[in-house]
């Protein structure tokens, strides 16, 4: 059997990158099988297409992969990776290839000590990742790099498959973790992705037309957590959520777009959080009447938040120079307000946490190497109060649009509240 069961999934962008430069004591794998040797480059490749990235993941990884009836739409998914969607296509396997690859990685051969980071546009994790209910510290250690370890759950461990279908695939995987607090949460996980046809695309994105003269591959995935213990998961010993990251190939002329809820900072809070790695200087970040606008052109690194009261259901990007629109919806729930917070420190707020990210690669500092570089949209379900047996659900569906300018206009104007003008001249 090929690499599968042992690679491992990304780390958060949160902390992954500052590991990269801190963890230089890799440890190699006693148990991974010897890897063929790769046939490319360690890089990424620039244009890579799908076919390319999908011929060299399986010199690793077995891949199960997804196809609409025109079989252009594609989907390359993963079990050794938690179920996790590699990349995808909208032109067949000529097109172009979505996610983000980390070829370096998958040639080393090596298992890293605190996470190991694959890429993918589409992983499942778990937070919180810092404070008292943490999942990434145990219990008694510092709120620093080198007592942070994510979960071999979303890490090493492979997710068992349950059924394959030509348009889906759904994994399980039973598993145990126990917080920063000393809380055992005991949990099913069960994960279906599955790729949408352009008639469900239509009617997802609530849309009256599609222009046949758009490439268009979407993959909506269903996530859910039950609860499999004898004891009830309580606000004071700890809660989990359900924690969606998707990283995709970096541009110059991609930007980040999140509308957002409009109001009175007093009554909701501040429009975004722009203080996760210090704060996000003003020619990168744009806070305009309907929309945030965010640099993804991979070059300076840097993550902002939209809390439950100011987001929306939907973040995206747009790439002028390829005229590629991706879109991200969820399931984000009415009058909920509780989503675990990620921050290393003892928490005196634990659950006011954000529900959509959005996070540009770079370096960590002046002549350091960055991560991929890429950039990365993140999306996450409320703090999950399960009692025994009840189950918690969080949905995101990913969508890849592309065409020219004036076919996308219309679309971006309707989803997102802005104009492609809008967005190209954001930082103007």
């Amino acid at each position: 059997m090929k690499q599968q069961q042992k690679i491992t999934n990304l780390g958060v962008l949160t902390l992954a990158i500052v590991l990269i430069t801190a963890c230089n004591n890799k440890k190699k794998s006693q148990e991974i099988e010897p890897v063929k040797e790769a046939q490319q480059s360690t890089k990424a490749l620039e244009g890579a297409t799908y076919n390319d990235d999908v011929n060299f993941m399986k010199n690793y990884i077995e891949l199960i992969e997804l196809s609409d009836a025109s079989n252009q739409s594609k989907v390359a998914v993963s079990a050794a990776l938690q179920g996790r969607v590699m990349t995808s296509s909208a032109d067949g396997k000529s097109g172009r290839s979505y996610g983000w690859i980390n070829r370096e990685l998958f040639e080393s051969e090596e298992i890293q000590e605190h996470i190991n980071v694959y890429g993918g546009e589409e992983r499942f994790w778990l937070g919180p990742e810092g404070g008292q209910y943490s999942i990434f510290f145990e219990k008694g250690s510092e709120f620093t790099l080198d007592d942070w370890y994510t979960p071999k759950l979303i890490d090493l461990e492979p997710f068992e498959v349950k059924n394959v279908s030509a348009t889906s695939a759904t994994f399980t995987k039973k598993a145990s973790l126990k917080n920063y607090s000393g809380f055992q949460f005991d949990m099913e996980i069960e994960r279906e992705v599955a790729i949408l046809s352009k008639d469900d695309i239509q009617k997802e994105l609530g849309l009256q037309s599609l222009s046949e003269n758009l490439k268009t591959v979407a993959y909506q995935t269903t996530n859910t957590l039950i609860n499999i213990g004898k004891k009830d998961w309580k606000k004071d010993s700890g809660l989990l959520s359900i924690w969606l990251l998707g990283m995709f190939n970096h541009s110059p002329n991609t930007t980040i777009v999140i509308p957002y809820v409009q109001g009175d900072d007093a009554a909701l809070g501040k429009v975004v959080n722009d203080t996760y790695f210090g704060k996000v200087p003003a020619d990168r970040l744009v806070v305009k009447e309907n929309a945030i606008f965010f640099k993804g052109d991979g070059e300076y690194r840097s993550k902002i938040g939209l809390t439950p009261m100011r987001a929306k259901d939907i973040a995206g990007s747009y790439d002028s120079a390829n005229g590629i629109l991706t879109i991200v919806k969820y399931n984000k729930p009415k009058n909920v307000t509780d989503y675990v917070n990620s921050m290393w420190e003892i928490q005196e707020e634990p659950f006011s946490g954000d529900v959509i990210n959005a996070y540009n690669d770079g370096a960590p500092e002046p002549g350091a190497k960055p991560l991929g570089p890429f950039y990365e949209l993140e999306t996450s379900s409320p703090a999950l109060a399960l009692k025994a047996e009840e189950s918690g659900t969080h949905i995101q569906t990913t969508y890849h649009i592309e065409g020219d300018e004036t076919t996308l206009n219309p679309l971006v104007k309707e989803l997102f509240g802005v104009s492609i003008n809008d967005i190209k001249t954001a930082f103007n």
